[in-house]
């Protein structure tokens, strides 16, 4: 399954393609205080970041680029992957790379957006992410957004050189009954 344009209030969502091959993404993605918490460590080149793109492309996956509506400035990227089609889960993350975007309800408008995507056309069931505790805007955005944590795991990674802790979070799309 392909991504697809999507719209909200003030956003767009454009599959994400070698058309977000940018300097600008690639700073994002070197930038220590966005990728704090993700698995991308940084050193990246333009390269690096055109042979990602090409990648993605040729995956059935659900990845967008997250645009802004009205200038179509790239803000990051939300993917739900894996998609479990037989258990009707999926993986949900998102990173939103442009800091000078922050804090204006982007990460929420589009999540919302995606989520909803999900549960009401593909008809997932549940989605679940990992999240280190100590990234706190994370967590509270997802709690706010619906997800409950399902379990804590301890020392689940390093970065830095220090252990984190992380939560397994899930939502549940509430359309679909669940036996308790």
């Amino acid at each position: 399954m392909k991504a697809i344009i999507l719209e909200s209030d003030r956003l767009i969502y454009k599959p994400l393609s070698i058309e977000h091959l940018s300097h600008d993404y690639v700073e994002w993605l070197n930038d220590p205080e966005v990728y704090q918490y993700m698995e991308t460590r940084g050193n990246y080149t333009l390269e690096k970041l055109e042979d990602f793109l090409n990648k993605v492309k040729r995956k059935d996956i659900l990845f967008w680029g997250v645009h802004l509506k009205d200038s179509l400035l790239h803000l990051g990227n939300i993917k739900i992957d894996p998609v479990n089609d037989r258990h009707g889960t999926a993986e949900y993350g998102i990173m939103m790379g442009r800091k000078s975007e922050w804090g204006k309800g982007y990460a929420k408008e589009a999540s919302l957006t995606i989520i909803d995507y999900c549960f009401n056309i593909i008809e997932l069931r549940k989605i679940t992410l990992g999240v280190i505790t100590n990234n706190i805007s994370a967590v509270e955005l997802y709690k706010k957004i619906g997800f409950k944590t399902e379990g804590i795991l301890l020392k689940q990674c390093i970065y830095d050189g220090v252990y984190h802790d992380a939560l397994r979070m899930a939502i549940f799309n509430p359309k679909i009954h669940h036996d308790e």
